[in-house]
């Protein structure tokens, strides 16, 4: 969820972005009172969400300083690594070397589609196609994605994995590497077809180290929820469990920070953009903010003295503009520690590394991590 379109976003395409701002307007208003005290408001403003005269979280927001709004690129950020050189976009598809790479490495006979769409229009469109000749889908958006597209009970999840995985080590590289290969199974029947749940993100390997590879080798228990090993293509990492939904993020979310004695927990809740974002749906991105706002409360509930909640996001995807792809816009940060009674202000963040910086500080580890640690702000 972005608050507002960066100062580079028209090299994007992204003007006028502001996915909190836009959603908000679109449906009348927001009522998220524990964001509201928060800070949320404090950050950005939104219809319905006000500034907390005494935030319970320090708040600020931050600045993209790598090359592109990839969700690759905004965790590889996140957790201490800025992306110098954009990854590789295909406006116009991918080609033809590249598929004919695709089809020799993978085995396929042939495949449908390579061209720029929205997932959910060209199953719809090349669904039935695909049915009747077992070609898998492929396509690309704004994003630098190759996804891959089959129908669960043509190619099983098995069978479609392989072929991402193949792709990715094979075929998406050198000039073509992509920052994700991404599985994108569904089901039904002609006319009715549907994308499941059983996405997988196949991502490029980490160039350097980053805050989870420190973590993980002092032995300090690192956890991902949802697809957050799939875009670290689980490099530091002591355990990983995929969800697929913002409902189940939140349940494991809880079971774990509950079970944990100490450790990072780092989640990722896929319906915002997935389901919303990327579908244009303004009433459903606000539906998805207000349900996951009640689930806040429990969250906190699970920590204690010494522990600390930092919210905040990869990239914008407003759902308001006509783009259906991610958009390039400043991030939130809000940031609670039961050992500050109230938040502070901290600013417009130089870097998505702050977070990165400050997680790696608060555990005592030393790094050579990019970015500003914000910790002494908020501990």
């Amino acid at each position: 969820m972005g608050i507002g379109e960066l100062p580079d976003a028209r090299v994007y395409g992204d003007e006028g972005s502001n996915t909190l701002r836009n959603t908000a307007d679109a449906v009348g208003g927001l009522s998220l009172p524990h964001l509201e005290s928060l800070g949320l408001g404090n950050i950005a403003a939104a219809r319905g969400v006000a500034p907390a005269q005494v935030p319970r979280a320090s708040f600020g927001r931050m600045i993209e300083r790598s090359k592109g709004k990839d969700s690759t690129t905004g965790h590889w950020e996140l957790a201490g690594i800025i992306t110098e050189r954009e990854f590789p976009t295909f406006p116009h598809g991918f080609p033809e070397e590249l598929m004919t790479r695709f089809l020799r490495a993978t085995g396929c006979a042939d495949h449908l589609g390579n061209k720029t769409a929205s997932g959910t229009a060209i199953i719809q469109e090349l669904g039935a196609e695909h049915v009747k000749t077992g070609f898998p889908i492929v396509y690309t958006s704004a994003d630098s994605v190759f996804q891959i597209a089959a129908h669960e009970e043509i190619i099983p999840l098995e069978r479609l994995y392989e072929i991402c995985r193949i792709t990715r080590n094979s075929v998406c590289v050198g000039e073509f590497a992509v920052g994700r290969v991404i599985a994108r199974p569904f089901v039904g029947s002609i006319g009715n077809f549907a994308r499941t749940a059983n996405r997988r993100d196949f991502s490029l390997i980490p160039p350097s180290n980053t805050v989870l590879d420190l973590l993980h080798e002092k032995g300090i228990e690192t956890i991902s929820v949802g697809k957050v090993d799939d875009l670290f293509a689980g490099r530091g990492l002591q355990t990983k469990i995929h969800t697929h939904s913002n409902e189940e993020g939140i349940s494991v979310i809880l079971n774990e920070a509950a079970r944990m004695d100490g450790g990072l927990l780092f989640a990722n809740l896929v319906d915002f953009d997935t389901l919303y974002g990327h579908r244009n749906d303004p009433a459903g991105f606000a539906r998805a903010l207000e349900e996951f706002d009640k689930e806040i409360p429990r969250i906190i509930e699970t920590l204690d003295r010494n522990d600390m909640l930092i919210l905040t996001a990869d990239h914008g995807n407003d759902p308001v503009t006509p783009s259906t792809d991610h958009s390039r816009e400043y991030v939130p940060l809000l940031c609670l520690s039961r050992s500050k009674a109230i938040g502070v202000d901290l600013g417009t963040r130089g870097s998505f590394a702050d977070v990165g910086k400050t997680v790696a500080d608060f555990f005592g580890v030393s790094n050579s991590l990019v970015g500003t640690s914000f910790l002494s702000q908020v501990c």
